[in-house]
């Protein structure tokens, strides 16, 4: 009887307590430690951020000079492109006023050349006569080195860009649409036409 009474106190105790032993360790394993858990994570499950993880805030200094710094740069390329430009209306403008001083000087060659096509044969050796060659042909050359040059004509096919045709002829010893006489020479000034050539063309 007594053996009994013991075994009766002994499932109480054990009923009271929860389970056995083995239960309670089991159940005491499967707990997380708050420590750990304190220590790895933080409110949300997230890493915890210790003082060195904190990201830095921009200094308001730096943004401040990074904002002049491209502001620098884009004057620049605004200077940069506002030289091109201005170099670029400069040498129109320098053409255009040299198109224009050309212009009004190859009458004064023209004069000369005919001047000089009705000088007589026997004449051609007299002293005036030299001298204005002489005069012609050193005008001629500072065209030249200007960047003035006479357009080709004769012989040549007829081109609408460099020509002006006011005249045509049938000739069988010249090919089709070829010029066969130059009546105003024309010029060039840096491959740009300042005066076309007047001419008859054939066929």
């Amino acid at each position: 009887m007594e053996e009994m009474q013991d075994e009766m106190k002994m499932e109480e105790m054990e009923s009271q307590s929860g389970g056995p032993k083995e239960e309670v360790e089991e159940e005491a394993q499967k707990e997380p430690d708050p420590s750990v858990e304190a220590e790895g994570e933080g409110e949300e499950g997230e890493p915890k951020k210790g003082l060195f993880n904190k990201k830095k805030k921009k200094d308001k200094k730096d943004a401040q000079i990074e904002e002049l710094t491209d502001r620098v740069k884009r004057q620049m390329a605004e200077f940069e492109n506002f030289r091109k430009r201005t170099e670029k209306e400069k040498t129109q403008m320098y053409d255009m006023g040299a198109k224009g001083i050309v212009e009004k000087i190859l009458p004064v060659v023209d004069n000369f050349e005919r001047g000089l096509a009705a000088v007589p044969e026997d004449q051609k050796e007299d002293a005036f006569v030299d001298g204005m060659n002489k005069i012609y042909k050193q005008m001629m050359t500072m065209l030249e080195e200007a960047g003035v040059k006479p357009i080709e004509a004769v012989g040549k096919e007829f081109n609408p860009d460099f020509h002006n045709a006011v005249m045509h002829i049938e000739d069988d010893s010249l090919g089709e649409n070829i010029i066969a006489e130059e009546l105003q020479k024309g010029y060039l000034y840096r491959d740009s036409v300042v005066r076309h050539s007047m001419v008859k063309v054939a066929n």
